[in-house]
């Protein structure tokens, strides 16, 4: 689990593919302080294991499953990644309960520059997905925690303040590419709920004997 505050901006060192999928290499320090073999860290939110641990550098393997339903498969060596480690029991949480699951990818429509040095991003995603997306509720943006602006039929905008900016990958994320989404949990188990309390009103009281 994890909470959507990204720890550090990584760096992909190499991309291997293998029997169609794919083991990364990736550039880092901060969340290496205390990573082991087996460790889970969110690369741009989606939920990968330490294969591999070197002298500020870990690997990760990509199942073709990741690599056809995230942008981790667009990867390539130099491409800054957002990285967090999960969450202790301890720690503050600062954004909102993040898995690691990414449920699809959003498309960067429009960035426009605040006075405030924010910048509002509009992005653009599939109707199964949005109807997950709810004003002044959580989503996250390639791992990061952010709250909904507001929302169109098949669109969100977040608003992004220059410290975001700054240590994410959304400072340089331009217009037309793509990001990994993950909606917040609770609206999916709500969804789920309600449906199965619905087809139990449908299917009626069980006959007695």
């Amino acid at each position: 689990m994890f909470t959507g505050i990204v720890e550090e901006l990584g760096r992909v060192r190499a991309v291997e593919r293998r029997e169609g999928g794919a083991r990364i290499v990736i550039e880092a320090r901060t969340v290496l302080t205390d990573a082991e073999l087996g460790a889970s860290i969110a690369v741009n939110g989606c939920c990968l294991t330490v294969v591999e641990l070197g002298d500020g550098w870990w690997a990760a393997d990509a199942v073709p499953e990741t690599l056809a339903r995230t942008t981790t498969g667009a990867l390539a060596p130099g491409d800054p990644v957002n990285l967090e480690r999960p969450v202790r029991l301890a720690d503050r949480l600062g954004g909102h309960m993040v898995q690691g699951h990414v449920d699809g990818v959003a498309t960067l429509a429009a960035r426009n520059p605040q006075p405030d040095g924010s910048v509002r991003l509009t992005f653009e995603l599939d109707a199964p997905l949005a109807r997950y997306v709810v004003e002044k509720g959580s989503v996250a943006v390639d791992g990061i925690s952010l709250t909904v602006a507001s929302r169109g039929g098949g669109s969100f905008d977040v608003a992004a303040i220059p410290h975001t900016l700054e240590v994410t990958t959304l400072g340089p994320k331009r217009t037309g590419e793509r990001a990994n989404l993950e909606v917040d949990v609770l609206a999916k188990y709500v969804e789920s709920l309600l449906a199965s309390a619905d087809a139990a009103d449908r299917s009626g009281p069980t006959p007695g004997p």
